[in-house]
């Protein structure tokens, strides 16, 4: 593979720093080089620096060359909580919403997941293979060049192994890279009447199968009212962690229950949603430096409130990751850059804490801090070139897509066509 030299970076975000989550002012430090290059070989990069330097190294001989123009590159971004594989929207979930039904209210309606449930169980695995490779491309598109993808639209333990292993198969020749979680969701209707047992089966069966074939990373649970109790989630992830995977939990996103802690006193890498944590909470996060993921998409299209408490978070040193919560329930969106601007508007989030939490935070959230979410010398060469001439435009400008090119272990994966006048 010919060594690749991006040159005329107009401020190259290289992430660089400490090898692990970034807390406190460490989130507003992007390691910005303006005029900056990259020399990238076998998909690794080699040099990381300003354009003089980069240029003059031998090693840039014979390199091919691709021009930044002066744009803004900054790592792929990384989607560290998604339910990106579905077989169906819920749109008639988002009508009834409109019209004033709560999210409870259409679960217990069958609505929701039990909803999502169903159609996973008609779809065949062909089905969902098209719909992975459709959703690869548009997260590249938007510049997402890793995101983790979670199971739990399956509920059955066989449904759930058949979404565990379409994700395992996409992975195969891939470009975005999927990291594979086994989501708990909810208990599936005909054990309604019998939670205890499927929760036993959760723990004897599907997570030793799971583990043994190595099918998923992590392990997470949707721990809130109307879902799993603290005791329930705790008896679950414990089992998973026995078994080897890592731990996630859906925690203080409809109540405050004292999931956050719980996962925290587990040693969870993250704990996601968090719009109703309680202020003691925080130092019990920091202690176990369990990273906070935030999913302020979901709020916006829930209309629910109150977003996450980031700027608490950040001032009490807790690790803030961003992600989509791409879903077909709460959050249909696989747009980060658009995360980017509800992150700074809402939640009071600095452009510069935003990308933070949205690449090398986000990437310690998927367990693949060590090779990606930084521009760092020999880490994967996974990037994007953004059509902005400075960072803080990205969440300035709202809703739009910025996103010009997008280089996934060097190779170009994605490229917006350039339109000329005639």
């Amino acid at each position: 593979m010919q060594p690749l030299m991006v040159i005329n970076c107009g401020q190259l975000l290289t992430l660089r720093g400490p090898r692990r989550p970034r807390v406190h002012g460490e989130m507003r430090e992007l390691g910005l080089i303006r005029n900056g290059a990259l020399l990238i070989r076998n998909g690794v990069l080699e040099i990381v620096g300003d354009s003089r330097t980069v240029s003059r190294s031998p090693s840039t001989r014979r390199a091919l060359c691709l021009d930044a123009r002066g744009r803004v590159v900054l790592p792929g971004f990384v989607d560290s909580h998604t339910h990106a594989l579905f077989a169906a929207s819920r749109v008639d979930d988002y009508v009834a919403r409109l019209r004033g039904a709560t999210y409870v209210e259409l679960a217990r309606a069958g609505g929701g997941i039990q909803a999502s449930a169903k159609h996973m169980k008609r779809a065949t695995v062909k089905r969902l293979a098209v719909h992975l490779e459709r959703v690869n491309r548009l997260f590249l598109e938007y510049g997402t060049t890793t995101a983790e993808v979670k199971s739990g639209y399956g509920l059955d333990l066989a449904q759930e192994l058949k979404m565990l292993r379409a994700i395992r198969a996409s992975n195969r020749g891939r470009r975005c890279d999927f990291v594979p979680t086994l989501l708990i969701h909810d208990v599936p209707a005909s054990f309604r009447s019998r939670r205890a047992r499927y929760i036993g089966e959760v723990i004897t069966g599907l997570i030793p199968e799971v583990a043994r074939a190595g099918l998923a990373e992590f392990f997470d649970v949707f721990c809130d009212r109307g879902y799993f109790s603290v005791v329930e989630a705790q008896c679950m992830m414990l089992a998973a962690a026995r078994a080897g995977l890592k731990l996630k939990a859906h925690a203080e996103q409809l109540v405050h229950s004292g999931a956050a802690r719980m996962a925290a006193a587990l040693g969870a890498v993250s704990v996601d949603h968090l719009d109703r944590l309680g202020q003691g909470d925080i130092g019990r996060l920091r202690q176990a430096s369990t990273i906070g993921t935030l999913l302020p998409g979901t709020v916006l299209h829930l209309g629910s409130g109150p977003y996450p408490p980031a700027r608490a978070l950040i001032d009490g040193g807790v690790p803030v990751a961003l992600a989509t919560n791409f879903n077909p329930g709460s959050s249909p969106t696989v747009n980060m850059q658009m995360i980017l601007s509800l992150a700074c508007a809402q939640m009071r989030m600095s452009p510069a804490e935003a990308i933070t939490a949205a690449t090398i935070n986000g990437a310690y959230a998927a367990g693949c801090g060590e090779r990606a979410g930084s521009l760092e010398v020999g880490k994967q060469a996974d990037l994007a070139i953004m059509d902005v001439s400075d960072y803080r435009e990205i969440p300035y400008f709202f809703g739009m897509n910025h996103c010009a090119t997008v280089l996934k272990r060097g190779r170009i994966v994605f490229s917006k066509p350039i339109i000329r006048a005639a």
